[in-house]
């Protein structure tokens, strides 16, 4: 099974795989005749550091970054939440200008790729999966004809790739592992597919569920956890990414509090005696009334 990166251009995609040492030669700047073209036809999905980096460029918050800056789609037949840069009405990048990316420093991981894509392959019965790359060729991209020739790690090294790379790997794992264990984990309930889709774009929100007096009954952190989860992004996307594997497959890395089951479930059943006592107190005074008024 594999994952991959969605690219900023639509393109017939050579089949030749790469690896990190395979020379390229490619590069984009100002000065190539096609500059801005990939910008210009912009689907890219982005992933959840793709998110901090520029919500905390932008000055946003996660909820506001999401409503102003994506659209959102389903990764696979499950209904998995994704979400998609925002484009014009033209399919341009909204952070393009003549003068090149305006978040250039803060610009997505698919971004950053182009013209590679990159694919994360599990094999049977691997205990982790293997990187490859291709290189897209497409009639509108000069960048090939350049002349600087450099392997695919330096390139990923130049670009940033690297560093968001080490971020986005258990993310996409997690997408990896559920499309490997197959019918295994199936259908999520909708409650499970809002978990991650909070967890994974929406940091904020998920900060105040973290943060909230329920969770902190449910789960034996220490204190110096819930402080870097409050003030870190990338603190929390790593725990949300553990609470998801908790989640999808059982992996207990998290511990919860002794009798921590118990106690939801019986404060749920004190709230549900108080509600069917109130029932029954509305129903008797509504009864009373009729009796009154002589119905």
């Amino acid at each position: 099974m594999s994952d991959k990166f969605d690219l900023p251009f639509e393109s017939q995609l050579a089949p030749q795989k790469l690896e990190l040492g395979t020379e390229i030669q490619f590069h984009c700047h100002k000065g190539v005749s096609c500059f801005n073209a990939c910008c210009k036809k912009a689907d890219l999905s982005l992933t959840p550091y793709d998110v901090i980096r520029m919500k905390r460029r932008l000055g946003m918050s996660s909820g506001e970054f999401l409503k102003a800056h994506t659209v959102p789609y389903q990764m696979d037949q499950h209904g998995v939440p994704g979400i998609k840069m925002r484009t014009d009405d033209s399919s341009a990048c909204l952070f393009v200008t003549d003068e090149g990316c305006s978040i250039y420093e803060d610009r997505p991981t698919a971004c950053r790729y182009y013209p590679l894509g990159h694919m994360a392959v599990k094999e049977a019965n691997a205990t982790s999966d293997s990187a490859y790359y291709f290189m897209i060729n497409e009639e509108h991209c000069m960048g090939h004809k350049e002349p600087k020739v450099q392997t695919i790690n330096e390139y990923r090294r130049e670009l940033g790739i690297v560093d968001y790379d080490g971020y986005n790997r258990d993310w996409l794992d997690i997408q990896l592992k559920k499309r490997s264990a197959g019918p295994s984990v199936g259908n999520l309930p909708e409650s499970t597919l809002q978990l991650f889709f909070m967890a994974s774009y929406d940091m904020d929100r998920f900060r105040r569920f973290v943060m909230s007096e329920q969770f902190r009954a449910t789960y034996d952190l220490e204190e110096g956890a819930y402080r870097a989860l409050e003030t870190e992004d990338v603190a929390l996307m790593q725990f949300g990414i553990r609470f998801m594997r908790q989640v999808f497959f059982g992996e207990r890395t998290i511990p919860e509090r002794a009798n921590a089951w118990e106690e939801r479930v019986e404060k749920r059943q004190e709230v549900w005696d108080l509600r069917r006592d109130a029932e029954v107190a509305r129903k008797q005074a509504q009864d009373d009334d009729m009796y009154e008024s002589g119905e």
